[in-house]
């Protein structure tokens, strides 16, 4: 486990790019934390350092969106589910272990439907305003994805 604080939402981005290029097809990424505490910024950041392509914005009202590159990014964003049998249409079982990157934003509201082998980020409030505290945690079979040199190891 990896504990990084960014100062500004620029540098959330730059973290998120350099988790990006070290993750592979398959992987899934659990984006936790509370409303405005950068899990967005941070799975624009992934998704770019995968390769991804195209605009890049919160999945809110449309739930999954998706960003071809040399590896496809799937961004879904649980926000708005109200009941875990709403997953079961969305096709996140599918997606997940498949041929591209998952990454979920307010994965901790339903937390059974992800694979046991997924990384997991949580954005956490800093003390000043811009600051954000990231922790990185990941399995031991993707333990290689946390970037190398970063922050606290906690």
């Amino acid at each position: 486990m990896v504990t990084v604080r960014t100062d500004s939402p620029e540098a959330t981005e730059a973290l998120g790019r350099v988790l990006g290029a070290r993750l592979l097809s398959g992987d899934v990424v659990a984006l936790c934390g509370p409303l405005g505490s950068g899990k967005t910024v941070m799975a624009k950041g992934i998704a770019l350092g995968a390769g991804a392509s195209g605009h890049m914005a919160s999945p809110s009202f449309v739930v999954i969106r998706e960003y071809p590159g040399p590896i496809t990014v799937f961004h879904a964003d649980l926000y708005r589910i109200e009941k875990p049998s709403e997953i079961d249409h969305l096709g996140l079982e599918e997606l997940a272990g498949g041929d591209g990157i998952l990454l979920v934003e307010w994965a901790d509201r339903f937390p059974g439907f992800l694979p046991t082998d997924h990384l997991e980020v949580r954005c956490a409030f800093g003390e000043s305003p811009q600051e954000r505290r990231i922790t990185l945690a990941a399995p031991p079979s993707m333990e290689d994805r946390l970037p190398p040199g970063l922050g606290v190891t906690a």
